[in-house]
């Protein structure tokens, strides 16, 4: 399907997973290969990528321990009929972190959903990622494209200074700039202010949150290096600034 001026299937994909928080994971259960449905939070990787943190205490854990093969669907959300709105269903396999990866997992995991700080510790919770080998997009009516990854996971190569660096530039925007995340979701992304956290910042755009609502604030390049992040979100807030009239 062609792109329009109001869609784009690889920014819709990109943007339904980095705002999502929760998902219906479908494995396939031990011994019978029957599908197996069932609802779990979700934070996303650098690259967009999924990230859970699972027990093995669960039947989903156990289905993917046996056989890796998943499937998640995630949906925006959005008031009304449920089917009148995007929603993305991935399909690939879930890989369990090795001691290099974890700890970014963790902390991106962790920003998302900070409750999970009481429970992470647990011998039996472990960080998996989903590598997506294939997705399948409904934007709206007449708006369904199937996906390669490469289409909507971020490209992270070259980026390796900013991603060492952005839990030091998450923790400066919250501790330092929570008024100019109010004017990005505000005078950029027309959302209301409501105490708006940076959640993650990768070469593509910035994520947000606000209790259960997140936003996705694009950057107009790519960025990949602290440098050039701070010069974006500068940029951005300038415009933020001129749109309030300040």
């Amino acid at each position: 399907m062609p792109e329009t001026a109001d869609f784009s299937a690889p920014k819709l994909a990109r943007s339904l997973l980095r705002r999502s928080r929760h998902g219906a994971m479908a494995t396939l259960m031990r011994g019978s290969g029957e599908p197996y449905c069932s609802l779990v939070n979700i934070a996303s990787h650098c690259d967009g990528s999924p990230i859970l943190l699972i027990s093995r205490l669960a039947l989903h854990t156990l289905n993917i321990l046996s056989d890796p093969r998943v499937s998640l669907m995630l949906d925006e959300g959005a008031e009304g009929d449920p089917l009148e709105g995007a929603r993305i269903m991935l399909a690939g396999r879930a890989e369990q972190a090795d001691e290099a990866g974890k700890e970014v997992m963790r902390r991106r995991y962790l920003n998302a959903h900070p409750s999970a700080e009481v429970f992470v510790n647990f011998k039996d919770f472990s960080f998996f990622s989903i590598r997506p080998t294939t997705a399948h997009l409904v934007g709206g009516f007449g708006r369904i494209v199937d996906l390669a990854p490469e289409q909507f996971l971020t490209d992270v190569s070259s980026a390796d200074a900013l991603l060492r660096a952005e839990q030091g530039a998450v923790e400066h925007m919250n501790a330092d700039h929570r008024e100019t995340m109010n004017l990005y979701a505000a005078r950029l992304l027309g959302a209301e202010q409501s105490g708006w956290r940076c959640t993650g910042c990768d070469p593509d755009g910035m994520d947000m949150q606000a209790g259960l609502k997140t936003l996705r604030l694009d950057f107009p390049r790519r960025i990949v290096t602290p440098a050039a992040l701070q010069k974006v979100l500068k940029e951005l807030a300038v415009q933020a600034r001129a749109a309030a009239g300040d």
